[in-house]
């Protein structure tokens, strides 16, 4: 057997990803390494407009075509139609980056029982999408791939003096929600394995986006070993390791990109 060059391994050339929150601020990228790597990626947003956005912009390598679909993944009605209208547009799915995140801002003071249930909707919506994922690859039977967008704070706790007199400290629930799915990633990998569908999480660290507060960011930078926030760009060479060939033996992992926030 001829060993597969690394080029071949990361090669996305004739594969179409799915990746929802397209257009959000880790999500551009996210989906530019897609499409750099030769993928058809289908941008999906609550926001039709802001997708079609990113989907023009992306870079067309080969025959790759990208789309745009509505999709609301809190919604299972919007889920479904969303995931049914980018198949019908796409044709197939391979891949499929569960990045879309939609929350509130209230602290553990503050947080009603109301708000607190609607972000943990978020993980539902990964596992249906996921579950939709993977029922069409099986129909195929063709491999598959699911990432899971986490974060570090699905494994540690923050730091509440990096907020303090700033902002409202990170939400309980935002903790709660990205440790329940990285469980989830463990517990879909194992059962789905025998399916030849892999499902892993990246979870970012500090990342923040020009809207958040700059003395916040300041504060970060401290708890940093590297002393700097991370940069969008730099989820792109994790996302195609576990989205391509070249991380097929690895499935239920959480690849985490913080500058080494979690090693303290």
């Amino acid at each position: 057997m001829t060993e597969p060059t690394v080029q071949t391994l990361f090669d996305l050339s004739g594969r179409v990803a799915l990746i929802t929150g397209g257009a959000g601020h880790l999500g551009r990228s996210l989906a530019r390494a897609l499409a750099e790597a030769g993928a058809s990626v289908v941008v999906s947003s609550r926001d039709r407009a802001r997708a079609q956005a990113v989907a023009d912009e992306l870079p067309r390598v080969g025959n790759a075509v990208h789309d745009a679909v509505v999709l609301d993944h809190l919604d299972e009605t919007s889920l479904n139609a969303g995931f049914d209208a980018a198949l019908a547009a796409a044709g197939q799915f391979d891949i499929l980056i569960n990045n879309g995140q939609q929350g509130h801002s209230f602290d553990l003071t503050s947080v009603t029982a109301e708000a607190f249930s609607r972000d943990l909707q978020n993980a539902v919506g990964y596992f249906l999408l996921a579950r939709r994922l993977r029922d069409h690859v099986v129909s195929r039977s063709a491999p598959g791939s699911v990432v899971m967008v986490g974060s570090m704070y699905g494994v540690v706790g923050s730091y509440p003096d990096a907020y303090e007199g700033v902002c409202p400290a990170s939400p309980v629930q935002y903790h709660a929600l990205k440790g329940g799915i990285l469980q989830m990633t463990r517990h879909l990998a194992v059962y789905w394995a025998r399916d030849h569908v892999r499902v892993n999480c990246l979870s970012p660290g500090p990342f923040p986006s020009e809207k958040a507060p700059s003395e916040m960011v300041e504060r970060l930078k401290l708890k940093s070993p590297m002393r700097r926030m991370g940069k969008p760009h730099e989820l792109k060479g994790v996302l195609l390791l576990l989205a391509s060939d070249a991380g097929s033996y690895i499935t239920g992992q959480n690849l985490l990109v913080d500058g080494g926030w979690t090693a303290w």
